[in-house]
């Protein structure tokens, strides 16, 4: 446990890959590595999140947990007149997340920074968050991430989180209801749960 995707300076052993994967239409290739999350291709649940988020309108876009970038980088896609943030806990998966934001031409809108939770953020807006959060960093990690967003978010902003719900899906909904004038499952699939909450 002392070595894994939510570490900020992983040990493993360097095991660089490039993946080639479509995402809302485009076609990304997207270098990935040991040590960081879901390194074998884009998983499921950030499929999810991709395929559901509505962005419609947003300026100012921020992806918490970013892991090599797949969700921030799509975002960037599709947004190309809006800034949108990266940030990771993880430093070799800032590195990626950096190398794959050129890779896929977003560099010019994305701006991606190492940070504990969104520590490096603290002085910035968003007018959307999206999250596949670090479940295995624990509950009090998640649901501290979801504190952290409601301040950090525009009012009338929206925070879009997936969450398997054998891993906490609905005490993070219960967790989102306790802060937010607006949640809403938006889809559910193979046992992931997709929330949109509303500033």
């Amino acid at each position: 446990m002392s070595d894994h995707y939510y570490s900020n300076k992983p040990e493993a052993a360097h095991d660089r890959q490039t993946l080639e994967t479509e995402l809302r239409g485009y076609k990304l290739k997207l270098t990935s590595d040991a040590g960081v999350f879901s390194k074998n291709g884009v998983d499921y649940g950030s499929r999810g999140l991709i395929g559901a988020m509505d962005l419609q309108g947003a300026k100012s876009v921020l992806d918490v947990g970013c892991g090599y970038g797949p969700i921030g980088i799509v975002a960037a896609k599709l947004l190309p007149d809006a800034v949108v943030t990266m940030i990771d806990i993880n430093e070799r998966a800032v590195e990626l997340a950096r190398h794959n934001a050129i890779q896929n031409q977003v560099s010019a809108n994305t701006v991606i920074k190492q940070s504990d939770r969104l520590e490096a953020v603290r002085e910035d807006r968003f007018d959307v968050i999206l999250t596949n959060p670090p479940i295995r960093a624990g509950k009090d990690v998640v649901h501290a991430i979801f504190e952290e967003a409601y301040e950090q978010l525009n009012e009338g902003g929206t925070l879009w989180i997936v969450i398997q719900k054998k891993q906490g899906a609905p005490s993070a909904k219960a967790k989102l209801e306790s802060m937010f004038s607006v949640v809403e499952e938006v889809t559910k699939d193979k046992g992931y749960r997709i929330f949109r909450a509303k500033k």
